[in-house]
């Protein structure tokens, strides 16, 4: 991004990107100012790093996606209920949304206590455990082919860079769909990321709230989670 076309009051940071092998100058949106103004550079969708500028190698939640590949959305929900089984059995709170396209995400909070290995370990660890519950209908390969058209319970989101659609992001899809936070308890057979658009999610946050909050709250103890999900 060229810094001399940004106007006066947006912020940017210099981060050394080790795939392009130089310094870039990221946007810092942490204001509507700075929202507006990539809306008005055409970014449809918000896709943000897993962590903030001031602390780039500590994550400040951790996150499963869940892409459907040829299942159905209800096998979906299937595998993010059985995530939050995993979780309440290991004692650790989790927050669902839809990605605004096919899939859902799985967040937990992490309040930036771990690093980004520490947290693709983690992550890595409760994919598997979930693959062993649902073994016919999910997959933890990376490769397209070895998936077997199954649920791909992605972990490698968890790494320094990645991005992914961020909650209350539109997506460039039929119908403006947003990518949504849900109540655990909204997740029924008959739900579909095509529910919540840019027509009805300013209702929505009128009578729900923000479901997101707690993401950015009181961290999770994976460390401590880590020893009861090895026995699991």
């Amino acid at each position: 991004m060229d810094v001399k076309q940004i106007p006066e009051g947006v912020k940017t940071e210099k981060i050394y990107s080790a795939s392009n092998k130089k310094y870039i100058d990221y946007l810092i949106c942490n204001d509507a100012a700075t929202l507006i103004y990539m809306a008005n550079l055409g970014c449809i969708e918000i896709n943000p790093w897993n962590s903030v500028y001031m602390r780039p190698d500590n994550p400040d939640y951790m996150i499963l996606d869940l892409d459907p590949g040829d299942k159905a959305f209800k096998e979906v929900i299937k595998t993010a209920l059985v995530t939050k089984e995993i979780c309440d059995e290991i004692g650790v709170k989790c927050y669902c949304k839809t990605s605004g396209a096919t899939g859902l995400h799985v967040y937990l909070p992490l309040k930036a206590k771990y690093d980004y290995d520490q947290v693709r370990t983690f992550a890595n660890i409760l994919a598997s455990v979930i693959h062993d519950r649902l073994p016919d209908i999910t997959s933890i390969e990376r490769s397209v082919s070895k998936r077997k058209k199954k649920i791909y319970v992605d972990f490698l989101q968890n790494s320094k860079g990645q991005t992914i659609a961020a909650p209350y992001s539109v997506r460039p899809r039929p119908l403006a769909t947003v990518s949504t936070p849900l109540k655990w308890s909204e997740l029924k057979d008959y739900l579909t990321p095509q529910d919540f658009t840019i027509h009805n999610i300013l209702k929505r946050l009128d009578k729900a709230g923000d479901l997101w909050k707690g993401v950015l709250g009181t961290g999770v103890p994976i460390l401590k989670a880590l020893k009861k999900l090895e026995k699991l």
